[in-house]
């Protein structure tokens, strides 16, 4: 299939179609995402943060109180 049909396809779901369109595609993506390699850059900066993290450089935090924070300050 063609993108262009497909996007002329698209266009004319739902708004909730397109939604339930949109969480397929990402699960389907999330599927298939251990095949997909990183890129260089990321697997350096990933090293890089684990070294900081391993060597105790890093400052922690707890998500369930960054995002009641976050939520405060709205």
């Amino acid at each position: 299939m063609d993108i262009q049909r497909l996007q002329n396809e698209i266009n004319q779901l739902t708004l909730v179609q397109k939604l339930i369109l949109a969480q397929d595609i990402w699960d389907s993506i999330a599927r298939e995402s251990d095949n997909l390699p990183l890129p260089a850059w990321q697997t350096r900066e990933l090293e890089e943060r684990y070294r900081h993290y391993q060597q105790g450089d890093l400052e922690l935090h707890d998500w369930q109180q960054t995002h009641a924070e976050l939520r405060e300050k709205q």
